[in-house]
């Protein structure tokens, strides 16, 4: 066509277009604005990445009202492990809609980088993640937006509205100032800091060093430490000793890493209502961040001697936790066996028994299945199988009840849905039923006498928070671990959420794998049990949405893994005639497992990393719960 350009002279234009820009911005390096580029400011994105160079010791300022800020310090190694400086930053911008890259600004000059989220609409969300070298200086404000800082830093300064703040720095001369401006302090650190003190204005702060000055003990907690700028006495190094060290460095970059004295962390965290965690992560802090008693069930917990929850205890309340550790008796160690390391590779002829569950990809169990359909081998070699029964042992059964404020109202319902599944259990199983609100009480131990199970039902009020994850650890850590090495299950009658708990809910995935207990949760919505108790349901203020409220996602989500990691299933209830589904249910999950008898040539109990047992059914699982030996 006359007059039309072809499609190669474009892209020549573009380039050089580029070229001239580039040029421009080279000639002008002193003082320049990023606005990632003309030629790309109008082109919207969900995800794109930038990198920056960046001076040493330089300072990096983001200012992002309508997202989250992740920062990470690193350092770049080569092939052999040696430390270089990085010297550019890397940043990205994500969003779950599009967005032009001219609303992330970027100014840069005299060792200084700013970079500035100008979201078009006030509902958009634009993320950002940076990668930064170690030692330099970085700040940050967002408003409702999480803020994540880590790695060894300089100097750290956030300033948010109600956003969390979580810094994970090392703690070898680490000083640090934490403000709440209109609220009470709420935080969590895995150190021991100084106290909360009281300012004026209703603001609050807490100040201090860590570690804390030798010799100071307990009087360090009275207040924050006060120190004249420069003072080494608390390990720090003095501004002359930093800068004179930091000259010595400079002659050394490209040798090996040497250990040096630390250098100091500077924390400044201002939020007016958030949450400040000092080398927590998120996923680890519990529901309720108040510094107050131990539960019974916190105390047992600790009792058990399990190490994880234990942590998970004590920095919710570090107080109670040594108050209480210091007159606890000595953890109880259960006895055990010592079996030398080479039994299992010494030949001798026996009859085993396994027991095993056999599961789909929905985590259900199968039934009916015959010799033909397994194969067992040991070190690889196959097996005789001498027969596969019907799993007939009774199973040891936890009903937890959720008695909390949430259905305060709704008693005798959940009276009547517990003795439904007191009614439906195998007569031979055996069954505790376990209430909970704020703390947990155990309403009948484990028995077989429907009578007295129904009975135990008539004995609890509800009302109260929900200390849910501290009622499954208790179960977990309590209850069932007397019964290790024989069938357990947990039922879980609950809305889900909880509110009070010490520990978080990733502190139980450990003791859940490790009891061998099956869950069961069922989640039912408060306000289902509401609506079902309402005659007048149009009477609500609005009905549709009393009628149809559900689980949160979040509840939903722990529900479902908690089910999968322990091999149980997950019931989600919408209607409460499913409730009788479901334990009825359960109850052919529990009955339906194997017997497998077979020749072994490992001796000893216990199931060997040599024994494989396998079923041929297609999209189908084994898993094996115990091994022992006949002869």
């Amino acid at each position: 066509m006359a007059g039309t350009r072809p499609p190669a002279f474009d892209t020549v234009a573009k380039n050089h277009q580029q070229i001239v820009i580039m040029q421009f911005f080279r000639r002008n390096s002193a003082t320049f604005i990023f606005v990632f580029f003309s030629l790309a400011a109008g082109i919207d994105a969900q995800t794109f990445t930038r990198e920056i160079p960046i001076q040493a010791g330089g300072t990096v300022e983001i200012i992002n009202r309508s997202g989250r800020v992740d920062v990470n310090a690193e350092i770049k190694r080569d092939g052999g492990d040696v430390e270089s400086k990085v010297s550019k930053l890397s940043m990205t911008a994500k969003s779950l809609v599009s967005f032009a890259a001219s609303e992330v600004k970027i100014d840069s000059g005299s060792g200084k980088i700013r970079i500035t989220v100008e979201a078009a609409g006030t509902l958009k969300r634009i993320d950002l993640s940076l990668t930064v070298p170690q030692r330099i200086n970085i700040k940050i404000e967002t408003l409702e937006g999480e803020v994540r800082v880590s790695g060894n830093l300089e100097s750290i300064e956030v300033k948010t509205e109600t956003g969390t703040i979580a810094a994970d720095v090392p703690t070898e001369a680490l000083k640090y100032e934490l403000n709440w401006t209109e609220s009470r302090p709420r935080f969590l650190s895995d150190l021991e800091i100084e106290k909360v003190k009281e300012k004026s204005g209703g603001k609050f702060g807490i100040k201090g060093r860590y570690p804390l000055k030798e010799g100071r003990g307990d009087k360090a907690k009275a207040g924050p430490v006060e120190s004249e700028p420069g003072a080494t006495a608390t390990g720090f190094p003095s501004e002359e000793s930093t800068t004179a060290g930091s000259e010595r460095a400079e002659g050394s970059e490209k040798l090996a890493v040497k250990v040096e004295k630390p250098l100091s962390i500077s924390l400044n965290l201002t939020t007016a209502r958030g949450i400040i965690l000092l080398n927590v992560p998120p996923n680890e802090v519990s529901s309720d961040l108040r510094e107050r008693p131990l539960t019974n069930a916190a105390k047992a917990i600790i009792r058990s001697g399990d190490s994880l929850l234990m942590e998970a205890i004590r920095r919710a309340a570090p107080e109670y936790f040594g108050d209480y550790a210091r007159t606890m008796p000595p953890v109880k160690r259960e006895p055990s066996f010592t079996e030398k390391a080479s039994a299992a590779d010494v030949p001798q002829a026996s009859i085993k028994r396994a027991a095993v569950r056999v599961t789909d990809l929905q985590n259900r169990t199968i039934g009916g299945l015959k010799s033909e359909d397994f194969t067992i081998t040991e070190n690889n070699e196959p097996r005789e199988i001498v027969s596969i029964q019907p799993a007939t042992a009774p199973v040891n059964l936890v009903l937890l009840l959720d008695i909390s404020g949430s259905v305060d109202n709704y008693v005798n319902f959940i009276r009547k849905a517990a003795r439904s599944f007191v009614d439906t259990v195998g007569r031979n199983d055996r069954l505790s039923i376990v209430t909970f609100n704020d703390d947990v009480k155990v309403l009948s131990k484990f028995t077989t006498d429907k009578a007295a199970l129904s009975e135990s039902l008539d004995t609890f009020d509800a009302g109260g928070s929900t200390a849910f994850y501290d009622s499954l650890a208790y179960t977990l850590t309590d209850t069932l671990r007397p019964l290790k090495g024989e069938r357990t299950a947990i039922v879980i009658l609950t809305d889900g959420d909880d509110n009070r708990s010490f520990l978080p809910f990733e502190s139980l995935i450990g003791s859940i794998q490790e009891s061998g207990a099956l869950i069961y949760p069922l989640y039912v919505p408060s306000a289902l049990i509401a609506s079902s108790a309402n005659n007048d349901r149009n009477g609500a203020i609005d009905p549709l949405r009393t009628r149809y409220n559900g689980l949160t996602s979040k509840a939903e989500g722990e529900g479902d893994r908690l089910a999968k990691i322990s091999g149980g299933v997950y019931y989600p209830i919408t209607q409460l005639s499913q409730i009788q589904t479901a334990y009825e249910d359960i109850a052919t999950q529990l009955r339906t497992g194997y017997v497998v008898t077979f020749r072994s040539q490992i001796a000893g109990n216990g199931a060997s990393p040599r024994l494989k047992i396998r079923t041929n059914k297609a999209n189908a699982f084994v898993s094996v719960s115990s091994v022992v030996s006949e002869q």
